[in-house]
């Protein structure tokens, strides 16, 4: 579990085929030096699992479904990461509750600089458009971010100039992907909701058609 507050933006050093998975090595001297082998790292969103550690480089292996639902196929050697540990119980939850379970990639349909800040506007696929609610939760390549607007096939959220500094969002352009991961409790409330929907109503009716 994470909280989508970024502690570091790591670069791609390595990455090497095994079958159809991916062998990336990512240099990270900071979040490396409080992790072992085994432990979970979220990178651009994605929820991964350190294999080695060695020389202020952390490596991970993205198997075909991480490589199918998220950008991390996509990435290159010298590109830059977003990079957050799991969360300790202890730690102030500056952001919200991440999974690292990417739900769909979305492209950049704008960006506009607005007085100190920047919009940035993502597309959506449409099933997920009951997912964004206006001052709710989003994130963004591992990003806790807050939605602005939402339409019918995008939402926009407000960058300050911290975040942009501080996250590969101010590297990012026009139409490049990004890994979006929706509000894990609008998910549960979904699926709550439609349990009850398909629920019979227990009437005096259906009382005695079950013989009861």
């Amino acid at each position: 579990m994470f909280t989508g507050i970024i502690e570091e933006i790591g670069r791609v050093d390595r990455i090497d085929s095994r079958g159809n998975h991916l062998l990336l090595r990512i240099k990270a001297p900071k979040t490396s030096t409080d992790m072992k082998v085994g432990d979970s790292i979220n990178i651009n969103g994605a929820c991964q699992t350190l294999i080695e550690l060695k020389d202020n480089c952390f490596m991970i292996e993205a198997v075909e479904e991480t490589l199918k639902r998220t950008t991390l196929g996509r990435l290159k050697a010298g590109d830059s990461v977003n990079l957050e540990r799991a969360l300790r119980l202890s730690d102030r939850w500056g952001g919200h509750l991440v999974t690292g379970h990417v739900d769909f990639v979305g492209s950049i349909k704008s960006i506009t600089r607005k007085d100190q800040s920047s919009v940035f506007e993502f597309e959506f696929p449409q099933e997920y458009q009951a997912y964004f609610v206006e001052k709710g939760s989003v994130t963004v390549d591992g990003i806790s971010l807050t939605v602005v607007e939402v339409k019918s096939d995008s939402f926009t959220v407000s960058v300050i100039p911290f975040t942009m500094t501080n996250t590969v969002l101010g590297e990012k352009k026009t139409g490049d992907m990004v890994n979006i991961e929706t509000d894990l409790i609008g998910k549960y409330v979904e699926k709550i909701l439609a349990a009850k929907k398909d629920q019979p109503k227990i009437t005096e009716e259906w009382l005695k058609e079950k013989g009861w």
